[in-house]
């Protein structure tokens, strides 16, 4: 805790025979991060044949999967379906190597694949063929309006026929020109349809190169003439019919599809992951060097996983290896990769702690005191029992729904659980169940203190909270940077701001005649001293020295009373909540002749209503809580500019390895 994961390096020389065995293991144990090779002496690795299969493979699987996919039943989605999601079966793999894999595929494949096509192709075929005889009823619907024989639209061996529409206002310009243009060559029919003008229009073949242009400049927008034959109605009857007819082979089709979905589509999958698992490792490939005989790779794994690592790389090339760890130099600090260490309770509050970004191998990992101060301030600013008890019920669903997962959906959620925790914790502190619905009902509540009546007693609490936090985070700058051999820094840059702080508690203190003034203004003075010490230390010019002092003096004034917005998210809770009860209030009691109108309205405005509430001032509780924490609190002692640990590691949803060691 508050400490990384400690590394070590790992060096492995061995025989080009255990090279796909020695990645496979690597691949499925997922505990070491590969890092390239910068070597002279030998070359750099490169996929062969198999890999490249592999990759290709994997495009084809996925394409095929994605068409039965749409065919695959008894597929959970929905609200249900993210709550509590199904479980994956898990078929068994037993590895033989890349080649054995590639040759199973390939017959499966051979099998699999031109069947599937081919219901593909006629669905799609068939899927054309009701496009198309949907357009054309579309195209004869607007043509039945002008009621003329489908074969008098066509043209000719002299006379070129032109269907379309034309706006209303550039109708009469248009004919005018094209008689004159034409010397009246020219014979049209029209019908005013939808704001515009369908016309067709007859005109002799060598004159339509020059009515050609003026129907493009009026734009004309052309119909493509269905070629059926009779009038459009008789035309649109016999279209129905045919895509009925289409409509039927399609649900046949279909049924095919769905058969071979139940046949082939989870075997796909499986086969596809796999494949997906090798380019991974063929990927890899590029990380490592080789010679004639042998390979080599470098990366980074946790020092508790060193043994069995060791161990099982030695089993894997059957002693024909050659294995050497050590633990890192001061130097190679800003690349070592940082895996967080925390115990279960806190760890899921990982995930917030490198949304903005893991610390150097030589910081503090932040999270125990996030863990803490998220919650406590998501509670602060939403400060409702019954909103903390919402969020938590459905924090603990998708708890359930998705423990065997272990995804970023139950990491969130176990964050949303303790985020609930405090949230309930400061509503029965300050009174609020649905904001004052149990007040307006005329129960007595006991409250600690009301955040609309006690606006300023709250503000004065969420600046003394922001004092501590800011204090906890200057308090752990100083020992990072004093571990660090940092004293300078450690002192004018993290102990005079800790002074500072220190004297101004002091200075409250003596302002409500509980001390003298003397302890805080010294504190506070040593403090401002050894502050305006180190803007002086830059190599600056002496007036934007004087300048950034004031500007970061009263940076970290901003900061602090940042911190206002605990209390400004309180009330605006508090408000939100109020002003639903007032307006249930109001219709409550409304009633058309005998029926009680205002009390179905009134509940399902209360219920709606407080649901809204909880959602968009959770949102709010979230977001500020993580502001105060990424700009404020990580502004006094955390860069988050470490490497995050990312393992060689196989994704296995639906297949598990079997790998002989």
């Amino acid at each position: 805790m508050f400490k990384p994961e400690e590394m070590v390096k790992i060096e492995v020389l061995s025989l080009n025979r255990y090279k796909d065995s020695l990645l496979t293991y690597l691949h499925e144990e997922g505990v070491l991060e590969i890092r390239e090779i910068e070597v002279s002496l030998a070359q750099r690795d490169a996929p062969n044949e198999f890999y490249r299969k592999a990759a290709s493979y994997s495009i084809g699987l996925s394409r095929l999967i994605d068409f039965l996919g749409n065919y695959k039943e008894g597929v959970q989605g929905g609200l249900k379906g993210f709550i509590f999601p199904q479980l994956k079966s898990k078929k068994r793999y037993k590895y033989r190597g890349i080649e054995e894999l590639i040759k199973e595929i390939e017959s499966f494949l051979k099998i699999a694949e031109p069947k599937i096509k081919e219901v593909e192709a006629k669905i799609t075929s068939l899927n054309t063929e009701l496009e198309r005889i949907k357009t054309e009823i579309e195209i004869l619907e607007l043509l039945a309006a002008i009621d003329l024989e489908i074969e008098y639209l066509k043209p000719t061996k002299s006379v070129e026929i032109a269907v379309g529409f034309i706006e209303r206002e550039k109708f009469d310009p248009l004919i005018k020109e094209l008689l004159t243009t034409l010397q009246n060559r020219i014979a049209y029919v029209s019908k005013e349809l939808k704001g515009k003008y369908l016309v067709v229009f007859a005109i002799l073949k060598k004159d339509y190169d020059k009515a050609n242009p003026i129907l493009a400049k009026y734009s004309f927008e052309r119909l493509e003439v269905p070629d059926v034959k009779g009038k459009p109605m008789e035309a649109i009857e016999d279209l129905r019919k045919e895509m009925e007819l289409k409509k039927q082979e399609l649900e046949s089709v279909e049924e095919e599809a769905r058969t071979l979905a139940k046949q082939y589509h989870d075997e796909l999958v499986f086969y596809q992951e796999l494949m997906e698992n090798e380019r991974e490792k063929a990927n890899m490939l590029g990380n490592l060097v080789r010679t004639n005989m042998t390979f080599a790779l470098v990366g980074w794994v946790p020092k508790k996983h060193v043994p069995h690592i060791t161990e099982g790389i030695k089993k894997i090339t059957h002693g024909k290896v050659y294995v050497n760890t050590k633990a890192p130099t001061k130097e190679e600090f800003d690349e070592i990769p940082i895996k967080l260490k925390n115990p279960r309770f806190i760890e899921p509050f990982e995930l917030l702690t490198e949304m903005f970004g893991v610390p150097k191998y030589n910081e503090l990992d932040p999270t125990p005191v996030l863990a803490f101060t998220y919650s406590f301030f998501f509670g602060f600013m939403l400060t409702d029992f019954l909103y903390g008890l919402i969020i938590a019920t459905v924090a603990a669903l998708l708890i359930k729904g998705h423990k065997k997962l272990n995804d970023g959906t139950y990491k969130f959620s176990n964050v949303l659980v303790w985020s609930a925790f405090f949230t309930i914790v400061m509503g029965v502190l300050f009174g609020s169940y649905f904001g004052d619905a149990l007040q307006r009902a005329g129960i007595n509540v006991p409250a600690l203190l009301d955040p609309l009546r006690g606006a300023l007693t709250v503000l004065g609490l969420a600046l003394a909270i922001g004092l501590i936090h800011l204090f906890v985070g200057y308090t752990l700058g100083f020992i990072v940077k004093f571990r660090n051999g940092e004293v300078k820094d450690a002192i004018f840059d993290q102990l005079s701001w800790m002074l500072i702080i220190f004297g101004v508690v002091f200075l409250a203190l003596a302002m409500a005649n509980m001390i003298s003034m003397l302890p805080g203004e010294v504190i506070f003075g040593v403090g401002f001293i050894l502050f305006a010490i180190s803007q002086f230390r830059s190599d600056l010019p002496l007036p934007m020295r004087f300048l950034m002092t004031i500007s970061n003096f009263f940076g970290f004034v901003g900061n602090w009373l940042s911190y206002a917005r605990l209390m400004a998210l309180a009330l605006a809770t508090a408000g939100i909540a109020m002003v639903i009860n007032i307006i249930v209030q109001l219709i409550w009691g409304i009633k058309v002749g005998p029926i009680p109108l205002g009390i179905a309205v009134g509940a399902v405005v209360f219920i709606g209503g407080h649901i809204f509430s909880t959602a968009i001032n959770a949102l709010g509780a979230f977001v500020h809580a993580l502001r105060l924490h990424y700009v404020e609190f990580f502004g006094t002692f955390y860069s988050g500019e470490g490497k995050k640990f990312e393992p060689f590691k196989a994704k296995r949803e639906v297949s598990e390895l079997e790998l002989e060691i």
